[in-house]
């Protein structure tokens, strides 16, 4: 090295790559007000399109009178499934494999269900003429309950499956019955329950939510007759797929549809799914050859549109009786709505639910899940969570919860008793999944000895006095989990979502100046992949990050992937970054050996360039190896310097972490006070320890949400109750708790870069990290189950059941 050159340490640093805390290049444009989002599209000659929505959740439709709202000055069309039904399109094919209608055909299903579809001038046109559509409906018996979904007689629901005893994953043994999925031994199961020193059994219910994101679902499609070309704008989180799926329904060769994503105002899942919008948009704009756009309302967002959760668990677990736990049986009734919409891997009906044995070393377990339909909208998703891992996360933590209450013994101490040991990975579960790394107790004592946890305990007893007393009238919880997610759907022989094969890709082009672009198959809803790739290509190819460009969301230009959702964008496309960036460093190995006149195998890579082993003053850096592709000729090589690389991951990654949350609670009116959260994660090798930090403050204030107030209600007449943002709870900044967030490091051993992802984590562990503080609260009065939300009202019912309110 002369004296010119810089340390390596200071040229790794000026990068910005893998554990850089560099700030979002996005954020840029965000903050000006300049991002560019569906809503925005103003295209010459556009229409727009509302829909008719059904007031009732069970009804025949009579009669459609679309007359008067036709004669509205400004109105252009008005479908129905009539219309719809000659092309073949009144009904549509869901990710879950049921079909799912575009428009009522015959009856509605659930309130919000879309009856018919407005084309006008404008979207307050379009509005009128909704209100101007007359229909007959004959309200029918409603079934809101899927535990009652399956008696004698419930009404039937779906009249199209009359008949069908068998279903896309099995025997349906009832009229409302959709599947059952079952996963481990149950006739070992049930043995060892049997046989038990300890059985704790609860029903855990994990109610129905949204979620939410701050822009709503909406298209713009638009067909150019003169060259058969599609192009759809739209709030996609797998542009592809949706590309794909448009060209099967649609039967447009799919070289001629364009699916463009552009900015995305929060995904969460909610935007993985097709909509009925999307469908009637492109049908009106192939029909009246114009631009057409669709966008939804927030009433219509969270009624309609994909919900989250709604799981009934039965649990029982056993241990002996020194706290080992010996067997574990799950028994889940899914509420999947009035269509099997749900977005789940075809293979897994119930998603990944199967890691509901969490970061415990639990012998043998048996899992059934049924799913059943009701009179709710369809479509659950994986809000923030990977394929119903959040589910699992809050039946196991709270089943550890009720097992050390009938045990007598410490939650904690429980805890550190059943984890998987470092020495056992990679672990095969009894359910059957195969976890890639892990050091569980080395996570869970650096969490207690961070919040005091004995100093907590001891509170805790004298509050209790105090309260007894009559000294306080407040109650202190210590909720309390340790989660392992699953995430990076996935390898391609267990994951598909319709035969699409669950892989994703990037491609790399370097140009002759020392700048790239690179194009991923995945979208960005906000994660920040612009910056965070770019970060792992400066570290691949050292090329500065600030050099490099990342380009997602159109399929005319990027690589064919599957999109953005389950945690899978660090664990699979980040991954094909990685392995990518690792070809085009191959290639430069040999143009920089050439250029050095040397043996490809006496250069090595030092950061940001190729240097002679034991010469190190002899180099080129990765910007003369660039220019030297393009305008130089070397034997053996084709000019430029470019890579592309579609990446099926070997296994997928088990992020994991321990959260504590120590809660205040006034019985007397209910209210909480969040007095500590502390949340720690393992999410494998640190890309960008800023932008972490961000997803894990997003992630525990969307499970705070979820855990203490946020729900889907319905009445019993299938009304929903929580329908806007008066009602359905989004925290601001008011609410929002403080975080203190930590880490420890164990990278997963088959990703290239040892990464595990942790967007999604802080979801799954704060929702039962806040609900176990509010059921530890009113532990010594004799509680072992309240259901969420835990809203000031059940909170202050639970109180005043357990005779606390003097």
């Amino acid at each position: 090295m002369n004296e010119m050159t810089p340390p390596n340490t200071e040229r790794a640093a000026a990068l910005k790559g893998l554990g850089s805390s560099r700030k979002r290049v996005e954020d840029a444009r965000f903050t000006q007000g300049k991002g560019n989002y569906v809503d925005d599209m103003k295209m010459p000659g556009m229409l727009f399109g509302d829909f008719v929505r059904s007031p009732y959740a069970h009804a025949r439709i009579r009669s459609i009178n679309s007359d008067k709202a036709k004669a509205l000055p400004g109105v252009i069309a008005v479908l129905t499934a009539a219309d719809l039904a000659p092309l073949n399109l009144h009904w549509m094919p869901t990710l879950a494999g049921d079909v799912q209608m575009v428009l009522a055909d015959g009856k509605v299903l659930f309130q919000g269900q879309e009856v018919a579809f407005v084309v006008a001038d404008n979207r307050y046109i379009a509005a009128d003429a909704v209100e101007l559509v007359e229909v007959d409906y004959e309200e029918l018996p409603v079934v809101v309950d899927p535990l009652a979904a399956e008696a004698p007689d419930a009404p039937v629901l779906r009249e199209d499956l009359a008949g069908k005893t068998e279903g896309a994953h099995g025997p349906r043994r009832h009229h409302n019955h959709i599947f059952t999925w079952e996963q481990g031994d149950r006739d070992a199961t049930e043995k060892v329950l049997r046989s038990a020193d300890v059985v704790a059994e609860e029903m855990v219910y994990y109610h129905r939510t949204h979620p939410c994101p701050l822009e709503t679902c909406g298209c713009v499609a638009s067909m150019d007759k003169v060259n058969g070309k599609l192009t759809v704008w739209g709030t996609f989180q797998a542009p592809h797929a949706v590309r794909t799926v448009a060209s099967l329904i649609s039967g447009i060769a799919e070289h001629n549809i364009r699916v463009i994503s552009p900015d995305i105002g929060g995904g969460f899942g909610n935007k993985v799914g097709v909509y009925p919008g999307y469908i009637c948009a492109i049908v009106a704009s192939i029909v009246t050859g114009v631009p057409v756009k669709w966008v939804e309302d927030r009433m219509e967002n969270l009624m309609a549109t994909a919900f989250a959760r709604d799981y009934w668990m039965k649990g029982r677990i056993s241990a002996t009786r020194d706290g080992k736990i010996t067997g574990l049986s799950c028994h889940v009734t899914a509420d999947h709505g009035a269509f099997d919409a749900c977005a789940d891997p075809t293979k897994f009906p119930a998603g990944f639910f199967n890691i509901c044995t969490g970061s415990y070393d639990i012998p043998v377990a048996h899992l059934a899940v049924d799913g059943v339909y009701t009179n709710k909208a369809p479509g659950g998703v994986a809000y923030r969570c990977s394929f119903r891992v959040t589910e699992a996360a809050y039946f196991i933590e709270r089943m550890i919860e009720v097992l050390a209450i009938k045990l007598g013994m410490d939650a904690a101490e429980l805890r550190r008793k059943n984890f998987i040991r470092k020495d056992q990975f990679p672990y095969h579960s009894a359910l059957g999944w195969e976890y890639d790394s892990g050091d569980y107790h080395t996570a869970w004592d650096k969490a207690l000895k961070a919040v005091d946890y004995d100093g907590l305990r001891r509170e805790q007893v004298q509050r209790i006095e105090d309260f007894k007393a009559g000294r306080t009238r407040k109650l202190l919880g210590i909720g309390l989990t340790h989660f392992t997610e699953i995430v990076g759907a996935g390898p391609v022989k267990n994951c598909d979502i319709l035969g699409l094969g669950m892989f994703d890709s990037c491609e790399i082009r370097i140009h002759p100046t020392g700048s790239a672009i690179a194009r991923l198959g995945t979208i960005s809803q906000g994660q920040g992949h612009a910056t965070t790739f770019a970060q792992i290509l400066a570290s691949e190819i050292g090329i500065p990050a600030d050099d490099i460009t990342v380009e997602e969301g159109d399929t005319d230009t990027a690589p064919y992937g599957l999109g953005t959702y389950g945690s899978r964008s660090t664990p699979v496309a980040g991954a094909a970054t990685a392995m990518a960036g690792r070809k085009i460093r191959a290639k430069a190995q040999m143009i920089a050996a050439y250029l050095l006149e040397v043996h490809d195998d006496d250069v090595e890579w030092d950061v940001d360039r190729f240097a002679v082993k034991g010469a190190p003053e002899r180099f080129k850096t990765m910007k003369e190896i660039a220019f030297a592709a393009y305008n130089q000729a070397i034997p053996g090589l084709e000019p430029g310097l470019e890579a592309v690389s579609y990446y099926d991951p070997p296994n997928m990654t088990y992020p994991f972490g321990a959260y504590i949350c120590v809660m205040e609670i006034d019985v007397d009116t209910g209210e909480h006070e969040i007095r500590q959260f502390y949340a720690l994660d393992d999410c494998g090798t640190r890309i960008n320890p800023m932008i972490i930090e961000g997803q894990i403050h997003g992630g525990a204030t969307e499970g705070y949400a979820i855990a203490m107030g946020q729900e889907i209600a319905y009445d019993d007449m299938g009304n929903v109750k929580t329908g806007t943002l008066m009602d359905f709870f989004l925290p601001t900044a008011w609410e929002t708790p403080h975080y203190t967030t930590d880490f420890t490091v164990t990278p997963s051993p088959h990703h290239p870069i040892g990464a595990k992802g942790v967007g999604e984590s802080p979801n799954v562990g704060s929702v039962p990290a806040f609900s176990n503080a509010v059921h530890d609260a009113f532990r010594a009065f004799g509680l072992t189950q309240t259901h969420m939300p835990h809203d000031h009202w059940r909170i202050w019912k639970t109180a005043h059941e357990l005779g606390l309110h003097g």
